[in-house]
């Protein structure tokens, strides 16, 4: 039986190029590449060899016989993004291999390549992978916090445990030759944009957007209402979330907004307790959900089912892990929608709500909800106002928590322009682009969402960090960078002299063994330290150990001088 792809699919294409028989698709090369949900295997073309398996890195691809009733659905939703062929027909293994962009080549230079990457996220990481692929390249990491990997350590749902495992690929890329972390070290506050480029021909910033979309919305930002942003980072023991405390005394919780983020908020809210307690969810948050009182979670949408922003992937992981429900009026949208939508994968998502039970007090349960536009928040905080489309009245919903899921918003950065009502920094295929003088700023590159927006999924940073390296590459061998100013040992001196709590490579190891072996003794992968100084007092035993080493003497076998 052919291999599947299943819901934890990052689509950063590494097994687009694993397959011998081109069957993976979209290809890099092909116009729904960045904007698929996720990759889809040919059912008639897979020859069932396996070599895409050990290639994802996010153990998405499974064998067709060995898929678990969650999983089940992906096979045919990855025969259905293939066009039909006759009943027992079967498509010819292709021969040409999709192609692989090949990484810039850097012409020689007596001074190598060196660039600064602000952001460990998966632009960040992506990008420092593509840059090492040359020989001599240097790349220097930095991060605010002491704990690199950005959204994948604090953003994706403890419970996705697979999607989280591509940090194992992070951890080989940082391992790599060349390549150096500055954490806990903030671009801005410790460094100032022009300082780090006095030691690099480049900085490329990837740092994300962590702030939530402004809604608008009267009474949003009072009591009892917050953000899905705030929530998550809550959940996943994020430094800068510790102090917020929802309140999860009344049976019922609204979140505006029905992408993935707003899916990941209503499971946690409505899982049992003890299931979370195998993950990595920080232990804050799992005290607070075992004393939770919520039995209910209504998700609310402005628009109608066939535009629902969340994933097929990720609905199906939703009705797989929880009791999600319709309401007569709702499944009666989903069902004129149903004889309007042709897209294969729009037609999927429906039919899965379609399938959907009706409400049921006496469960736990996610109820989605549709043409809901919201009014306002009551003034005590206890509910939302909404607009339903086709309704004359104002449909008041009773909650004690009121979440916004509308998505992220980009921050500026030191010493770039910015876009304020993109929220991005302005460029042009990852170039800084002055939008006064019209022209580049001299060695500053983007990428990721501040580069281009929060869309896509983690691996649409792979092709985004491609193209903007490719640039700065382009750049360097025009002889358009400048060199540094700064010899490279200056770097880690005056780093060092502006922030001596900078954690390295080896601090960084240091906390991530520490969590873990906390983690052992409950039974979880991990416990997260989730305040700065704990994280900082594990990395310190990492430079005791080091210096200790050193001070232990020469080796046994050699002679002193």
């Amino acid at each position: 039986m052919p291999h599947v792809v299943t819901q934890p699919c990052c689509a950063d294409g590494s097994c687009v190029h694993a397959c011998p028989v081109n069957c993976i698709h979209p290809t890099p090369d092909e116009p729904g590449f960045a904007t698929s949900e996720m990759l889809h295997i040919d059912p008639a073309a897979c020859v069932d060899c396996g070599a895409c398996v050990p290639a994802c890195p996010v153990g998405a691809i499974v064998d067709g016989n060995r898929l678990t009733p969650g999983q089940a659905p992906y096979a045919a939703i990855n025969a259905a993004y293939y066009p039909s062929r006759p009943e027992g027909g079967r498509m010819p293994p292709a021969t040409r291999l999709a192609p692989v962009t090949p990484a810039p080549r850097v012409r020689r230079s007596p001074v190598p390549l060196t660039v600064a990457i602000v952001g460990s996220g998966p632009a960040g990481m992506y990008a420092a992978d593509e840059l090492l692929n040359q020989d001599g390249v240097r790349v220097n990491v930095f991060d605010r916090l002491p704990t690199p990997y950005g959204l994948v350590r604090s953003g994706v749902a403890p419970d996705h445990p697979d999607t989280k495992s591509i940090t194992r690929l992070f951890d080989r890329i940082s391992r790599r030759p060349g390549f150096r972390f500055y954490l806990n070290v903030d671009i801005g506050r410790h460094l100032r944009h022009a300082e780090l480029l006095a030691h690099h021909h480049a900085v490329l910033y990837a740092v994300g957007a962590s702030g939530g979309r402004p809604t608008g919305i009267a009474g949003m930002g009072g009591r009892g209402t917050g953000f899905g942003v705030d929530f998550v980072g809550w959940v996943n023991g994020h430094p800068d979330h510790t102090g917020y405390a929802p309140d999860l005394s009344d049976p019922r919780v609204v979140i505006i907004g029905n992408g993935n983020v707003a899916l990941d908020v209503a499971r946690i809210l409505t899982a049992e307790p003890e299931a979370l307690a195998g993950t990595d969810i920080s232990e804050a948050a799992l005290d607070a959900l075992r004393r939770s009182e919520v039995r209910e979670v209504v998700v609310a949408a402005r628009r109608g089912p066939a535009e629902s922003a969340f994933t097929l992937p990720e609905l199906i992981g939703l009705t797989s892990a929880a009791e999600v429900v319709l309401d007569p009026w709702d499944r009666a949208l989903v069902h004129a929608d149903l004889q309007t939508v042709t897209d294969p994968v729009g037609r999927a998502k429906l039919e899965v709500l379609a399938g959907l039970p009706g409400p049921d007090p006496a469960r736990r349960q996610i109820r989605l909800a549709y043409r809901m536009t919201p009014a306002r928040v009551s003034g005590d905080g206890r509910g939302v106002d909404f607009v339903r489309a086709g309704a004359a009245d104002t449909v008041p919903i009773a909650a004690g928590l009121v979440l916004a899921c509308t998505g992220y918003r980009g921050a500026p950065v030191d010493g770039l322009p910015f876009d304020t009502a993109a929220a991005v920094v302005p460029n042009r295929g990852g170039r800084v682009v002055d939008p006064d003088a019209g022209r580049p700023v001299p060695g500053a590159y983007v990428a990721g969402w501040i580069k281009r927006g929060p869309s896509g999924f983690i691996g649409t940073n792979k092709s985004c960090a491609m193209q903007t390296v490719a640039a700065l590459v382009e750049d360097f061998n025009s002889g358009l960078l400048a060199a540094p100013a700064r010899p490279p040992a200056a770097l880690d001196r005056f780093v060092r002299a502006r922030q001596p709590a900078l954690v390295d490579a080896a601090g960084w190891r240091a906390i991530d063994a520490a969590e873990t072996i906390r983690g052992l003794a409950c039974g979880r992968p991990r416990v997260k330290f989730t305040a700065v100084p704990d994280m900082l007092a594990a990395a310190s035993a990492a430079s005791v150990s080091m210096r200790e080493s050193s001070w232990a003497g020469p080796r046994p076998g050699r002679r002193r001088r």
